[in-house]
C-alpha cells in the first residue's frame, strides 16, 4: 500500500558505507581515486571527491529500496534541465561500463551508486540573514525549474515520497509518537489539522507536474564575487524529484527562507512576488501556499525527530534539527488567513472590504449625536515637543475631547503617533485595528447582529456571529458566556472609554494594533466597525510612498538626489530620530544640520515669536543682527572682528573665495582634492571630491590648484610623520605660480578631512601650509561647515586640532538647526577689501527670523551641555567603533572625534582596497534595521557619522550593534 511504503521509507536510516567502501565503489566502477569527504544527508551517503586535477564530484549512494525508474527520472531531468534552461546543474557522469547508475551489493546490503559533477561554491544554510538579493534569488532559480519542468514526463515521477505534500497528513498522524513532549505533540497536531482544513477544498483546483521539491539554502549553490555579494552557481541534489502539486515547490523554498526569517513570516513575501512574476499562480494555489508551509514544517520536524532517534550520532540530522523547530515556530506564530491575506495582497490580488453586511447600531441611544474624531496619527497637532512618549497620551487627549466635546473617538485604521520605538530594529504596530470612543455612563450596548455572547480572557465582551465577531473592552454584562441575543438585543452598559474591533474570521484573535507591513492583511481580516457606531471614525489613506516619489520626480529636478531608492516618507522628527509616516522612527546618524535635534520646541518658539514681529533683509536696522553677530565674534579667535550672515556653507565659501580674490589681488586659489566645498561655480571649482562630482579632477578651471590630499589613512604616504610628504605638493604648486608672475589668492581646506570620514590632518600640516600660503600674499580660508561649531567634542573649530588661525572661517550646517542660516568670520581689513567691488548683501542671511534662530540654537547648545555630550557620548562612540576592528575584518579604521566620525571598510588591511558594494549593503540594511547611514569618500566605502549632537548612548549602542550584526552578515 502507498501509505505503508511511505511509513517504510520515512523509518530508513542513511546506507552504512564506510569512506574505505566509497574509495573502492571509486576505484572498481570510475577509476577514480582522490581524497574523500563525507558530505551531510538525510537518507544517503554523500562523499565530495577531489581527484587532484582540479575537477571534483559527489559519490551519491542510496538505498537499494528506491526504484532505479525514480533515479532515472532524476537524471533525465538534469538532462531536460541542461538544454531547456538556463539553470545550471550537475553532469551525471558514465561509469567505466557506460552506465549513469549502478546497483551493488555493499557489506550484503543493495544500494544505488552515481557519480554527478560537484558545482563550486557553499549552500547558505549557515547564513543568519539572506538578503532580499539571495531571497530573490532563490524563488525565481524555483520559478524558472519549474517553468522548464512543466513539460518534463518520465515514470520515475510517480513514486511514494514522505515529502510529497499529498501525503502529509498521513505523515504526520504517524510520526507524531516520535514527540515526547505532549504539549508539543498538541501543537503540531492543531496546526497540521488547521492547514489541512485550508488545504482540502483546494485541492481539485491545483495545477500537478514535475517539480524539484527541495530547492532551499542547502541545495542551492552559491559563492561570493569580488564585491561581497552571494551569486548564485547551480542547483543541486534532485533526490525528491516527484510529479505533484506545482505550488509545492515553492512552499519548500518558503518554509526553509523560515528559518532566515527572524520570526517574521511575511519576510518571505518578496520570494512570492518573484515567483510569481516568472510563473503566474493561479488564485488557489496561492491560497494552498501557506497551509502547504505549515504542513511541511511539521513534517521536517516530525522526519528529523525521528532520523535523529534511528541515528543519534548522524550530526548533519541533529544540526538541523534546532532551524527545523525555528521554522515550526515561525510557520505556526500567525494565523493562515492572515498569511493568505498578506500573500494576496503582495502580488496584488487581495480584494477590498465586502461592505454587504448590514448592522443594528452599537449605542442606538446616541444615535444623532456628534462624535468628535482626534486625530493621533504622525501629523497630528496635538502632538509637540516629544509629549507622544508619555504613557497613556492617546486615552488622555480623548479623554480631554470628551470633557470638552461632549463625545470623543479614535479612528479606524490610523498609524500612532504614540506606538512608535525610538532605537528599535522592530517594525512598531502603530496600525490601529480598532475605534476607541469616549461615552457617557451607563450608555446601553447592543448587539449589533446575532450571535452569542463570550467573555475572554483579556476583559473583553465578544460577540460570535455567523460572519464576524465583535469584541468589545470597557463594557459591563451581567450575562453569562454562551448566552444568545438577536440584533438590537442590549448585551451590557458602557461608560467612559469603550473600545470596539470587527474579526471576520472566527478562530483568529487579532491585536488592537499592528505594524504597517501587515496592515493591508489585517485589515482584510478586522474591518472598520463604522457600520455599527454610526458615523465617520475611519483615518484618511495615506499617499502611498511610491507615488510621491513619482511626483517629485515629475516636478523637483532629479539632479537634487534623494536617500535610497525607496525612500521612506519622512514628515516628523524629535531629538536624534526621524518618523515615517506609518510611525516608524529611524535613528539619525547623518544629519549633521540638526545639532539640537529635530523638532526642538526653542525653534518653533523663536522663528514663530520673531516672525509675528518682523522678518526682513539685513538692509534695515534691528537689534538682532548685532546681537548675533557678536555672539559669534566671542566664538572667533582674538583679531577677527568682522561677521558676513549667508544662506548656506555653498554661500559662505563662495563669499570667502571673493574675499580673498579682494583682499590678494590675485585669482589663482588652492585647494585639496577629494574635498568638497559647495555647489555654486566658484565653491564647485574647488571641490574635487570625485563621489559628488565624477568629472571634478577633469573640469576645474585654471585658477584652481588642487594640492595633494593628505589622507593620513589612504594617502600617498601615510601615518604621523607624512607631513613633509604633503608639503611639496604644496610648495611645488606655490612656486609654479610664483615662476609664472601668478598672485595666489588663497588656500582653503577643511581643517579636519570632512568628506573622509573626520581624519585628522598630518601634525603641523596647517601651520606649515598657512606659513607658505601668507609668505605669498594669500589668505588661509578654514572651511568649518561640516566639522565646526563644537561637533568635534574636543574642539569647538576644527583648525584648534592643529593650532593655528585662519585668516577666514566659513560655517553652516548646525548654526540654524536646520534654517538655513551660514556666516564667514574674518578680519576687518579682509571684509573691507571686498567693497572695492561694490557692496555684499544677502536678501535673507542675516534676517531678524535667522538671527534669533543662531542665537537660540547657541543658547540650548550651551544650556543643554551639547559640547560636552559630543565629548563624553562621542568619545564612547569612537571607542565602540575602535573595538569593530578587531571583530571585523571589513574595518579598516575609524577616523574622526566627538560627533564626527568615520568608519572605513576595505577589502584588504594592507591594499586598502574600498569595499565599496560591502558599504552600500550595509547602509541599505541598516535602512531596514531602522538606522539612517549614508556613505562618503571617493570610494563610498567610509560611513559618514554626523548624528545631531543630542545622540545618547543608547541610541550609540543601537547602532554600532546593528553596524556589527549587518558585518557578521557580509563576512559570515
Amino acid at each position: 500500500m502507498p501509505l505503508a511504503t511511505l511509513i517504510r521509507r520515512s523509518s530508513l536510516p542513511c546506507p552504512e558505507i564506510s569512506m574505505n567502501d566509497a574509495a573502492e565503489l571509486l576505484s572498481t566502477h570510475y577509476g577514480l581515486a582522490g581524497s574523500l569527504k563525507e558530505l551531510g544527508s538525510h537518507q544517503d551517503r554523500n562523499f565530495l571527491l577531489d581527484g587532484g586535477d582540479g575537477r571534483r564530484y559527489v559519490l551519491k549512494i542510496c538505498h537499494g529500496d528506491y526504484a532505479t525508474s525514480e533515479l532515472d527520472a532524476q537524471h533525465a531531468a538534469l538532462r531536460h534541465l541542461g538544454s531547456q534552461s538556463n539553470v545550471r546543474v550537475p553532469g551525471v557522469m558514465s561509469a567505466l561500463k557506460g552506465k549513469d547508475l549502478l546497483s551493488v551489493d555493499v557489506g550484503g546490503h543493495a544500494v544505488h551508486v552515481r557519480l554527478l559533477e560537484f558545482i563550486d561554491g557553499q549552500s547558505l544554510a549557515h547564513v543568519e540573514h539572506l538578503s532580499r538579493h539571495v531571497m530573490v534569488g532563490l524563488a525565481e532559480l524555483c520559478a524558472q525549474v519549474d517553468v522548464a519542468l512543466a513539460n518534463f514526463e518520465h515514470p520515475g515521477l510517480e513514486r511514494i515520497l514522505q515529502w510529497d505534500p499529498r501525503h502529509a497528513s498521513a505523515l504526520i498522524k504517524h510520526l507524531l509518537p516520535v514527540i515526547d513532549s505532549a504539549e508539543k505533540r498538541a501543537c503540531i497536531a492543531e496546526a497540521a489539522e488547521l492547514a489541512h482544513a485550508h488545504l482540502l477544498p483546494l485541492i481539485a483546483a491545483l495545477p500537478v507536474q514535475a517539480i524539484h521539491m527541495d530547492i532551499t539554502e542547502y541545495n542551492v549553490v552559491w559563492a561570493r564575487d569580488g564585491h561581497a555579494m552571494w551569486q548564485l552557481q547551480g542547483l543541486i541534489d534532485f533526490g525528491d524529484l516527484v510529479r505533484t502539486w506545482r505550488i509545492a515547490d515553492l512552499s519548500v523554498t518558503c518554509a526553509a527562507l523560515l528559518h532566515h526569517a527572524e520570526g517574521d513570516p511575511l519576510y518571505i513575501l518578496p520570494a512570492i512576488q518573484a515567483y510569481h512574476a516568472i510563473n503566474p499562480l493561479q488564485l488557489e494555489e496561492l491560497q494552498a501556499l501557506w497551509p502547504l508551509i505549515v504542513a511541511r514544517s511539521a513534517v521536517l520536524v516530525l522526519s528529523s525527530e525521528q532520523q535523529a532517534s534511528i541515528e543519534p550520532d548522524n550530526a548533519y540530522i541533529q544540526a538541523n534539527l534546532a532551524s527545523e523547530w525555528n521554522i515550526f515556530d515561525v510557520a505556526t506564530s500567525v494565523p493562515i488567513a492572515l498569511m493568505n491575506a498578506a500573500i494576496l495582497d503582495a502580488v496584488g490580488l487581495l480584494e477590498g472590504q465586502d461592505d454587504a453586511q448590514t448592522y443594528s447600531p452599537l449605542l442606538p441611544s446616541l444615535n444623532g449625536q456628534a462624535f468628535t474624531t482626534v486625530d493621533l496619527g504622525v501629523l497630528s497637532e496635538h502632538f509637540n515637543a516629544g509629549n507622544w512618549e508619555q504613557s497613556g497620551i492617546d486615552e488622555q487627549l480623548l479623554k480631554e475631547t470628551a470633557h470638552a466635546q461632549g463625545l470623543a473617538a479614535s479612528r479606524y485604521g490610523e498609524y500612532r503617533l504614540s506606538r512608535t520605538l525610538p532605537d528599535s530594529a522592530r517594525e512598531p504596530d502603530t496600525f490601529a485595528l480598532h475605534v476607541e470612543v469616549v461615552i457617557p455612563h451607563g450608555t446601553a450596548v447592543h448587539a449589533p447582529f446575532h450571535g452569542t455572547l463570550r467573555h475572554t480572557a483579556d476583559g473583553a465582551l465578544m460577540l460570535v456571529g455567523a460572519e464576524s465577531n465583535l469584541r468589545v473592552w470597557g463594557v459591563r454584562s451581567d450575562f453569562d458566556s454562551g448566552v444568545e441575543f438577536g440584533a438590537g438585543d442590549v448585551i451590557g452598559q458602557g461608560g467612559g472609554s469603550l473600545i470596539v474591533q470587527l474579526c471576520s474570521e472566527p478562530d483568529v484573535s487579532p491585536p488592537l494594533f499592528c505594524a504597517p507591513s501587515r496592515a493591508a492583511a489585517w485589515r482584510s481580516l478586522c474591518p472598520s466597525p463604522q457600520g455599527l457606531l454610526g458615523f465617520e471614525c475611519d483615518a484618511p489613506p495615506l499617499e502611498d510612498a511610491a507615488h510621491l516619489l513619482a511626483r517629485r520626480d515629475a516636478s523637483f529636478a532629479r539632479s537634487q538626489k534623494h536617500y535610497y531608492q525607496a525612500p521612506p516618507q519622512i514628515e516628523r522628527g524629535w531629538r536624534n530620530h526621524l518618523i515615517d509616516m506609518q510611525g516608524r522612527s529611524y535613528l539619525d546618524m547623518l544629519n549633521n544640520v540638526a545639532v539640537l535635534g529635530h523638532g526642538h520646541p526653542r525653534m518653533a518658539q523663536v522663528a514663530a515669536k520673531q516672525w509675528s514681529l518682523l522678518n526682513t533683509n539685513s538692509r534695515f536696522h534691528y537689534a538682532a543682527i548685532a546681537e548675533f553677530s557678536e555672539r559669534l565674534l566671542k566664538l572667533a579667535p582674538e583679531g577677527m572682528d568682522r561677521v558676513f550672515l549667508v544662506n548656506s556653507g555653498t554661500e559662505a565659501n563662495d563669499l570667502a573665495i571673493r574675499l580673498a580674490w579682494a583682499y590678494s589681488g590675485g585669482r589663482d586659489v588652492l585647494s585639496v582634492l577629494e574635498a568638497y566645498h559647495g555647489w555654486s561655480v566658484a565653491t564647485d571649482a574647488i571641490s574635487t571630491s570625485i563621489a559628488d562630482n565624477p568629472q571634478a579632477l577633469s573640469t576645474r578651471p585654471d585658477w584652481v590648484h588642487p594640492v595633494v590630499a593628505p589622507n593620513t589613512y589612504r594617502g600617498e604616504a601615510r601615518g604621523a610623520d607624512s607631513t613633509p610628504f604633503y608639503l611639496q605638493s604644496v610648495d611645488a604648486h606655490l612656486a609654479r605660480l610664483a615662476e609664472q608672475g601668478r598672485q595666489v589668492a588663497g588656500f582653503i581646506c577643511e581643517p579636519v578631512y570632512g568628506n573622509a570620514g573626520g581624519i585628522s590632518l598630518p601634525p603641523g600640516y596647517l601651520q606649515q601650509v598657512y606659513q607658505k600660503v601668507r609668505a605669498q600674499g594669500g589668505v588661509c580660508i578654514a572651511d568649518e561647515v561640516q566639522v565646526g561649531y563644537g561637533r568635534l567634542g574636543h574642539y569647538f573649530w576644527g583648525f584648534e586640532e592643529q593650532g593655528v588661525i585662519p585668516d577666514i572661517i566659513t560655517m553652516a550646517k548646525g548654526m540654524g538647526n536646520g534654517h538655513p542660516l551660514g556666516a564667514v568670520i574674518t578680519r576687518r581689513e579682509i571684509a573691507e577689501a571686498l567693497e572695492a567691488e561694490g557692496y555684499f548683501f544677502s536678501s535673507s542671511g542675516g534676517s531678524p527670523v535667522s538671527c534669533r534662530i543662531g542665537m537660540a540654537v547657541l543658547d540650548v547648545m550651551e544650556e543643554e551641555r551639547l559640547w560636552e555630550n559630543a565629548q563624553v557620548v562621542g568619545g564612547y562612540f569612537k571607542e565602540r567603533l575602535l573595538a569593530l576592528i578587531d571583530k571585523h575584518p571589513l574595518v579598516g579604521a575609524v577616523h574622526g572625534s566627538g560627533f564626527y566620525l568615520g568608519l572605513e571598510l576595505v577589502r584588504h588591511r594592507e591594499t586598502l582596497a574600498p569595499a565599496t558594494e560591502e558599504t552600500t549593503y550595509l547602509c541599505d540594511r541598516l535602512r531596514e534595521l531602522g538606522i539612517f547611514m549614508q556613505p562618503t569618500g571617493d570610494y563610498l566605502n567610509i560611513l559618514k557619522i554626523k548624528p545631531p549632537m543630542v545622540t545618547t548612548r543608547r541610541s550609540v549602542d543601537f547602532f554600532v550593534d546593528h553596524v556589527s550584526k549587518v558585518l557578521s552578515e557580509l563576512e559570515g
